[in-house]
Formats: structure tokens, sequence, C-alpha cells
């Protein structure tokens, strides 16, 4: 078992919609998003490590900028565009 996957059935409950069979399969997008909305602060601390921060931001980004409609929470979206501005150099 991955870092990934393990890391994704440490947090099982939050990753409700996925068949179990199917964790190991979890797109980035979807990781990011769930971490992201629900996770606890050290989630999000483990999510930069595995990921690294510059492709978190890479993913958030993708998701957010230009749409008016997308599935982050309005607190999270500003914070975290906040965030990445601050802390990501190449982030726009």
């Amino acid at each position: 078992m991955s870092n990934r996957e393990a890391y994704i059935r440490k947090r099982k409950p939050l990753f409700w919609s996925v068949v179990e069979d199917n964790l190991g399969e979890v797109s980035d997008a979807l990781l990011v998003e769930t971490i992201l909305n629900y996770g606890t602060l050290e989630d999000v601390r483990e999510l930069f490590t595995l990921l690294g921060l510059e492709h978190v931001a890479d993913v958030f980004s993708t998701a957010v900028e230009g749409r008016s409609r997308h599935n982050y929470f309005p607190q999270v979206s500003n914070f975290f565009s906040i965030y990445f501005k601050r802390h990501v150099p190449q982030y726009l």
C-alpha cells in the first residue's frame, strides 16, 4: 500500500462516497478538495507533505480560478487563495 493510499484510508470517513476498493484511485482533485473542505489542520499539513505545497496549490487553482462555481466552501476558497498567494511564489 502506497503512502497516498494509507493517507486516504486513515481518513476513510471523509471519503464516504468512494467505494472501498477504489480508494487507491482517488484523483488529486478529489483528494485536495475533500481535505481542504473537511479535513483538520493536521490533515492539511500531511497533505502538503504528501503531494507538495506547489502541487496542492496548482490543483486548487485549477478548480477555483476563473470559475464562478466550484465545490469549495467560500471560507475555504478565500483562506487558501490568500495562503497560496503568500506561500507559493508561482501561484497566480
